[in-house]
């Protein structure tokens, strides 16, 4: 981050480190922040040190101005990397991601036509009164001429999702089908309980290679029809560094011939970001099928172990490259969503 240029029009304090130092050094000074409970001041410490973090990959010169589009998901992403590296507790990771990936949503929010729905979905991962902490200090360690709008504009975020039960917790819905089929669609009512006539299960696994999918299924899905890219890879004699499209065309026609039958079963891949998991959705609610995802992972570690003594390896420069895409599974995704931790299940929802 030092040495990184800003657009002096919102940071004319300097490069990316001297805001990030700024920032931290805003947020400690709080006494909100003082009062917190020593790991949530912890997470809101990290998250201001890695609000940014994405910055370098992401500023572009367009036009003689200094651009930054993404930062915020990338940064996600790229914290959840070096967090995982480091052995950090992974609720507490999740939420120090989701605080970093929401940073700047308090700054416009209030604005947006679908202000409603866009804070609903932030308080699923990201606890909002932590997030105008975070938001606060990102403000206060700049030097912009805008800054008291800034700040106003954080303060009718907090008085918006205090006033939309979501600012403490997530916004609660009369049932996970409910808010699966909320965040599905637009002005649906988040209090109507949705009738559910599912006709069947699929139960989408998520995760790097190396992390124990096919593992879990063994133990926890015998019995049922699976659908592996690993298999339809070797049945078609493709690479897993290769073109994919015949063997996900593959897949997804094996996985329709299921749904049209009304067979529960499983879809076994990385499926890593949440673009490629919302195509699979979309495929198979269209079918009437209940969506649960089971997100796996194990340490870096016991990752590199697994992955190497795999009948089929991924090369570790590709695996690099999928973890730039590593989105963790939230629960607005699917009707459930299960995270399992070195062969455990995460207590919670997820």
């Amino acid at each position: 981050m030092r040495a990184c240029p800003q657009d002096p029009t919102y940071h004319e304090e300097g490069d990316v480190w001297v805001h990030v130092r700024m920032v931290c050094e805003s947020l400690v000074g709080m006494e909100a922040w003082r009062r917190l409970p020593a790991t949530e001041r912890e997470i809101v410490f990290a998250a201001a040190l890695l609000h940014d973090v994405a910055k370098p990959s992401c500023t572009r010169h367009e036009d003689g101005r200094i651009t930054t589009r993404g930062h915020s998901p990338r940064g996600a992403v790229d914290a959840r990397r070096i967090l995982w590296g480091l052995g950090v507790d992974f609720a507490v990771r999740e939420q120090i991601c989701a605080l970093v990936r929401h940073h700047q949503a308090p700054f416009h929010l209030i604005e947006r036509a679908d202000a409603q729905r866009r804070a609903f979905l932030i308080s699923q991962t990201a606890r909002c009164n932590l997030l105008v902490m975070l938001a606060r200090a990102d403000a206060l360690g700049r030097r912009c001429s805008d800054q008291s709008a800034i700040l106003e504009h954080i303060a009718l975020f907090e008085e918006y999702c205090c006033e939309q039960d979501c600012l403490l917790a997530p916004r609660r819905f009369p049932s996970a089908h409910s808010r699966f089929l909320y965040f599905r669609a637009e002005a649906r009512d988040p209090d109507y309980l949705a009738y559910d006539d599912t006709r069947c299960e699929v139960t989408l696994l998520s995760g790097l290679p190396g992390s124990g999918k096919d593992t879990w299924i063994a133990q926890h899905l015998s019995g049922i029809p699976v659908v592996s890219l690993d298999v339809v890879r070797e049945s078609v004699g493709a690479e897993p560094t290769g073109s994919q499209g015949a063997v996900i065309q593959t897949a997804r026609e094996q996985a329709r011939t299921l749904l049209r039958d009304n067979r529960s079963f499983a879809w076994n891949a990385t499926n890593l970001s949440r673009d490629v998991r919302r195509q699979l959705i979309d495929l198979f609610t269209d079918y009437g099928a209940r969506v649960r995802i089971v997100y796996v992972e194990v340490g870096p570690d016991r990752l590199f172990l697994q992955n190497r003594n795999r009948q089929a390896a991924v090369p570790e420069e590709a695996l690099q490259r999928l973890m730039d895409r590593w989105q963790v599974p939230e629960p607005t995704e699917a009707d459930e969503v299960e995270c399992w931790l070195n062969g455990k299940k995460v207590p919670g929802e997820h």
